[in-house]
């Protein structure tokens, strides 16, 4: 087996992790100009990486992309009422992906979990998540809860717009996509998440 190297992302990651994220969410998830707003939004006012890498002999095995607190929108698909604290104090699970042949191994936690130190670092008491609920066996969701995860809120329709307005390709919908989105909070005191990771 190989071994697993965590490390933060950069500009220089640009190719590998647009493939990565592709192959996983479907095409046109990402593209040039999304990924470098998506890397800007995780560096927070003190310079700390919320964007995660592994890798494996060299080879991106897996991705997280985490948007710092300020740095992503509070949108139809947020409850702020429902969250257990303010906006000011919660960073955004944006993605994650991992490779196939990599999944089940604890590439996804580890990834969460350097996310998850570097947004305590800058203040943060929690993270919002909007999870995909037809992933594979809904896999997504039960991963996410059993690191922390609570379920807010189901949203219908979440990447719609994207499918129909910016090429997104899902590859559940074949196409325009009405996949529902679970608007999950995972609070860091959570033991759960401390005991897992």
């Amino acid at each position: 087996m190989s071994s697993l190297l965590f490390r933060p992302m950069t500009a220089a990651d640009e190719a590998a992790v647009i493939a990565l994220a592709n192959r996983v969410h479907g095409d046109n998830y990402l593209n040039s100009e999304s990924f470098h707003d998506y890397l800007e939004r995780g560096i927070t006012a003190d310079g700390r990486n919320l964007n995660w890498l592994a890798q494996a002999d060299d080879k991106v095995v897996g991705l997280r992309l985490t948007f710092a607190a300020g740095q992503w929108p509070i949108d139809t698909w947020c409850t702020p009422s429902a969250w257990p604290t303010q906006p000011e104090q919660m960073c955004y699970f944006k993605c994650a992906a991992v490779d196939a042949d990599f999944q089940g191994g604890g590439v996804g936690k580890g990834l969460l979990f350097h996310s998850i130190i570097e947004a305590l670092g800058s203040g943060c008491v929690a993270g919002l998540a909007h999870i995909w609920r037809q992933s594979p066996n809904n896999s997504a969701f039960e991963y996410f809860t059993r690191c922390g995860g609570e379920l807010v809120a189901d949203h219908p329709d979440r990447w719609y717009e994207a499918s129909i307005n910016d090429g997104y390709y899902c590859p559940v919908c074949d196409g325009v996509c009405h996949c529902t989105a679970a608007e999950m909070v995972l609070p860091f005191s959570n033991i759960r998440l401390l005991s897992e990771l």
